[in-house]
């Protein structure tokens, strides 16, 4: 975990540094500066320094202690001059909402349909899956969101705006229902992903070994399914649901920006449209940590699925 954290610090800086840009000294002096105000604002952003000091002052600031990670002294927009902290954590309620509830969503669609289809295989409600598998596969995520918001919205009238007003709080947004529509258009992708993956692997658990012994022991074909079947045909869905929600985590920065909700995604497009590289680094540090403990947690969970992993 510690090695890619400081592999993914390490590119972003490199990145950063090479990458043409503004002078972002320039971008925070405003019109008309003069070398005198130039050169306090860079030494104030610290891009006086050499690269290597550069990036260690940065690197100080990922090490998860109190005071430390995401320092104020290093980790402050170089726009505003907000602390990346603060930001992060203001959003951050809004970004957890919206994965929480499409994980959910997702999962309530895609499990289901996938035992349907494996159950049910070459079936009129099999091949209706598939379909709707296939189309929640190839729709991308913007269309989806833009359509939902088209007929739901401006069409039907029956869902509320896109974004959230200033001060509302994130649950009085969803008691509205300002995170439906994010929901599902979220949520049909991936429950589309699951419900596939589902059919595939409990299709094939179904020929194992132990499944025919299950049956011949008399067991009801529910119980064989959800029992012996299901639980170890689930095991490669959960690496899957612990990437996607630690992904998500970190920003679904098209889902955001389409229906203006102030979470991390859009925080981290803005930044990196003003090239205000405490936020990016910021940012994508910390998606970085969600995916490496998702990973451990995903590995934690493999013993208690299928019995044939244990660790020592």
């Amino acid at each position: 975990m510690v090695l890619v954290l400081f592999a993914v610090s390490l590119l972003t800086f490199l990145i950063f540094v090479k990458l043409p840009s503004t002078d972002p000294a320039l971008r925070a002096a405003g019109r008309h500066p003069t070398p005198e105000i130039l050169a306090t604002i860079r030494h104030r952003f610290g891009l006086d320094q050499g690269i290597v000091v550069q990036y260690w002052n940065f690197a100080k600031g990922l090490i998860p202690w109190p005071g430390l990670f995401l320092n104020e002294g290093v980790y402050f927009s170089w726009i505003n001059n907000v602390p990346v902290k603060d930001e992060i954590f203001s959003r951050l309620p809004v970004t957890a909402t919206l994965t929480i509830g499409a994980a959910v969503l997702w999962m309530a669609m895609g499990i289901p349909i996938g035992i349907l289809s494996a159950v049910r295989a070459g079936s009129l409600a099999d091949r209706s899956a598939m379909v709707f598998a296939l189309i929640g596969v190839s729709a991308p995520i913007f269309w989806l969101a833009l359509m939902l918001l088209y007929f739901f919205h401006f069409k039907l009238h029956i869902a509320p705006t896109s974004g959230i007003p200033p001060g509302e709080p994130v649950w009085t947004a969803v008691l509205k229902g300002r995170f439906v529509l994010p929901w599902f258009s979220l949520a049909v992708t991936s429950a589309a992903f699951y419900s596939r993956m589902v059919r595939g692997n409990l299709m094939e658990t179904m020929n194992e070994d132990y499944i025919r012994t299950a049956r011949s022991k008399g067991l009801s074909e529910r119980r064989v399914i959800y029992k012996h079947g299901l639980r170890n045909a689930l095991t490669p869905v959960v690496t899957m649901f612990g990437m996607d929600v630690a992904f998500l985590l970190g920003g679904a920065i098209i889902t955001e920006s389409v229906f203006q909700l102030p979470g991390i995604g859009q925080y981290a497009l803005g930044a990196l449209a003003t090239a205000d590289f405490p936020v990016v680094m910021g940012v994508t540090v910390l998606g970085a940590l969600f995916i490496v403990v998702a990973n451990l947690l995903v590995d934690v969970v493999y013993a208690f699925l299928d019995p044939r992993v244990r660790y020592t």
